[in-house]
């Protein structure tokens, strides 16, 4: 081969592997789908995100591979078939990692310089951290309305509520020690104390106080209350765990709310495991999670509370965030609607995931930064 020839193919070479290292290098998934309709490249990210392997996914036809997304094998065959770009950023999933992933698609015409339609380019991004997102400010709009309504009926209630409190004391010291009257005041008294207890959190639900910023040692705060709660439950076999990232530093917070938020979520993960079971707290970072806010990726902590308890059912799980919502007995169900307030004014964000029969699992996310 002539030496001209042998430094063109050189050359060729080079670039190739460049433009396929540029190609993984890509946060998105780039799948390449010739006329045919066969696949011809899948990048790492595709392969994350569809959960085909690049040897599964090249060389297979895009419609078996992708059977079940009609409405992305349609998004495919319009643009080869017309070379036209087609977007669409809210109603393609991905079934085929075993669970439902919501996906941004944009589908390009792979246009040769001839100008001849030779296939189309796949561009795909995972959304769910942004469907996340939306859903946790939108469920803080719902409990700042409610919050609101809240405050004027707990305004209402409690002038009442404290006459009715002093005229059951007052009937009580009417009575002789032993009076079996006695019972029934000191039930009007108890009561009254437990409305009053409800008043108190409607009205914290309602009126923020303010953060109090202080760099916080997070492991600390997690670290005391386990130790504590472990003392609590000595005659309980619960098994105790935690995995703390050790890379982690102090986070600009406010001490007192997050020792309310993790002592909160992990008294109920003990109250779900009954006599036995394992609790487990982990944190780790999560260096490219998308705030939608500002469109650029930000570093947070994930904080993880998990028990192996019954686990909540689905129906539930859709609930919990709700004022007044509780399958505990005597509760009051705002522990968790207080919860999901101290996260959204820290900026973060907070989820649960069970799965009845293994467990609960409650995410905090936190920024790093603030």
């Amino acid at each position: 081969m002539p030496y001209t020839e042998t430094a063109k193919s050189i050359g060729q070479k080079q670039r190739d592997d460049y433009y396929a290292t540029v190609i993984d290098s890509v946060g998105d998934g780039v799948i390449v789908v010739g006329s045919d309709g066969v696949i011809t490249l899948c990048n790492p990210a595709a392969e994350e995100i569809t959960g085909f392997s690049q040897r599964q996914a090249c060389g297979s036809e895009f419609r078996k591979l992708f059977a079940l997304e009609t409405p992305l094998l349609e998004m495919v065959s319009k643009t080869i078939r017309t070379s036209i770009t087609i977007s669409d950023h809210e109603n393609i999933v991905v079934r085929s990692t075993g669970r439902i992933t919501p996906v941004a698609v944009t589908c390009y015409p792979l246009v040769e310089v001839s100008g001849e339609n030779i296939g189309a380019i796949l561009t795909i991004k995972d959304i769910t951290y942004i469907r996340e997102l939306e859903a946790a400010v939108r469920q803080a709009d719902r409990l700042s309305t409610l919050g609101t309504l809240a405050a004027g009926l707990a305004h209402e209630i409690k002038n009442p509520l404290g006459g009715i409190k002093g005229a059951a004391q007052l009937l009580e010291r009417e009575f002789e020690p032993g009076s079996d009257m006695l019972d029934y005041t000191r039930v009007m008294i108890r009561e009254t104390e437990r409305i009053d207890h409800i008043i108190r959190e409607l009205l914290e639900l309602a009126s923020p106080r303010g953060l109090k910023l202080t760099p916080v040692n997070l492991h600390r705060v997690l670290g005391d209350i386990m130790l504590l709660q472990k003392q609590s439950v000595s005659d309980r076999q619960i098994a105790f765990t935690k995995h703390f990232d050790p890379s982690i530093p102090d986070i600009m917070a406010d001490e007192e709310m997050l020792t309310r938020l993790f002592l909160n979520l992990i008294r109920n993960a003990i109250d779900a495991l009954g006599d036995d079971g394992r609790l487990t707290v982990s944190s780790r970072v999560l260096s490219d999670y998308l705030m939608e806010h500002n469109e650029r990726r930000s570093r947070m902590i994930a904080i993880e509370v998990i028990d192996d308890g019954p686990g909540i059912p689905q129906a539930d799980l859709e609930n919990i965030w709700t004022p007044f919502f509780s399958t505990k007995s005597g509760g009051t169900g705002l522990g968790l609607t207080i919860c999901h307030k101290i996260v959204a004014e820290h900026r973060g964000m907070i989820k649960a995931e069970s799965d009845p029969g293994r467990g609960t699992k409650f995410t905090v996310l936190l920024p790093l930064v603030q």
